[in-house]
């Protein structure tokens, strides 16, 4: 089949600034890869590739745009997706993967499963970004009274003291079987004081915390999940490692209590499927996270999730981020992400036209 993929560069704004312990978005860069055919010139499928600047392994200032249109032209001539090529470029490998997938299916309804047929939502947790005191707890008010049931902050930018009075906070009004807490450090606590504030943290009956310190410190990062009372999830830890040997050891040597899955970082959808079963034979849990997509990226990410009937929150509540967005039939209600298959779809035209 002779396909044809035409790379539309896109720029999404923040509503309001997201702050991480890296610094603050204003704006977002992507691609969008349009997949068409001469055998079936009405079919079309829409990818998205969204390296994050500085933290993706392949985002690269610049090249990116050169490798990414001679990974589509390899696409092109061969008719199918190369995925040891592009292991070293995982958000070009779930760009290509989503295009084909939506080209092959013929539907935004990416898999059969019971949210994109709109029977059932997916649990998602509030996300609460990094601000100052008073914002911080604002957000926090906010999701408690939509119904969240999970909230994720990320920590590391203000006081300690104050982040730990804002969980305070939530815990003197919801308890642990009412009010699931994450916390995710983006890597900001030093090896020599981490566990110390790990004990701290657990003392507020938190689920877990994620990176709590820089990735690459696989002896260190060993000595936290074997001596916290805090369940750790590794997610910085898990970019740029690419084969399945090197994924093998990563856990093996880590063993975390969970893993945090990526696919624009973590290896596209394929490389996440291996995350999740060498993660399975060491019995450590996952959840699916988006990675600041549009609502393209983050409906593929939504449908693929639901594939696995996993019960834990996931983390895909960033699709209402950006003032630019695509339109696409997701909304939360309460704390769940749902998918409606007769609401208004995205037409070829908003891609090639906006």
């Amino acid at each position: 089949m002779a396909f044809h993929i035409q790379i539309i560069p896109r720029t999404l704004h923040f509503k309001q600034p997201a702050g991480t312990s890296r610094g603050v978005y204003t704006s977002r860069e992507l691609w969008y890869l349009l997949l068409t055919s001469d055998e079936q010139p009405q079919r079309w499928g829409i990818g998205e590739c969204a390296p994050l600047p500085y933290l993706s392994c392949d985002y690269l200032i610049d090249d990116y745009d050169r490798i990414l249109a001679k990974a589509c032209e390899r696409f092109e001539k061969q008719g199918e997706i190369n995925v040891d090529i592009l292991r070293p470029f995982p958000s070009i490998l779930f760009g290509l993967e989503t295009a084909l997938q939506h080209y092959q299916k013929g539907s935004f309804a990416l898999w059969d499963t019971a949210f994109s047929k709109g029977e059932t939502g997916i649990p998602i947790n509030g996300l609460i970004w990094m601000d100052n005191y008073k914002n911080m707890l604002e957000q926090i008010e906010k999701k408690m009274e939509a119904g969240f049931r999970c909230i994720k902050l990320k920590i590391g930018a203000i006081n300690f003291e104050d982040e730990l009075d804002l969980l305070q906070y939530i815990r003197q009004h919801f308890s642990a079987q009412e009010i699931e807490l994450r916390v995710d450090a983006n890597g900001a606590f030093s090896p020599e004081d981490a566990l110390d504030k790990l004990k701290r943290l657990a003392e507020l009956d938190l689920h877990s915390i994620e990176q709590p310190i820089r990735a690459h410190q696989w002896k260190q990062m060993a000595r936290l999940t074997a001596e916290s009372p805090l369940p750790v999830a590794l997610d910085e830890e898990l970019i740029g490692c690419n084969l399945p040997y090197d994924k093998a050891e990563l856990l093996e040597s880590i063993r975390p209590q969970y893993i945090i899955l990526k696919p624009s970082l973590h290896g596209g959808l394929a490389g996440c499927k291996e995350w999740i079963e060498e993660a399975g034979k060491l019995g450590i849990g996952w959840w699916i996270t988006s990675a600041l997509e549009s609502n393209i990226g983050l409906n593929a990410i939504a449908q693929w999730s639901a594939t696995f009937h996993n019960p834990l929150p996931q983390g895909l509540g960033t699709g209402q981020l950006f003032t630019d967005n695509i339109e696409m039939p997701l909304t939360i209600k309460k704390d769940c992400l749902w998918y409606d298959p007769d609401g208004k779809m995205p037409e070829i035209y908003s891609f090639c036209h906006e």
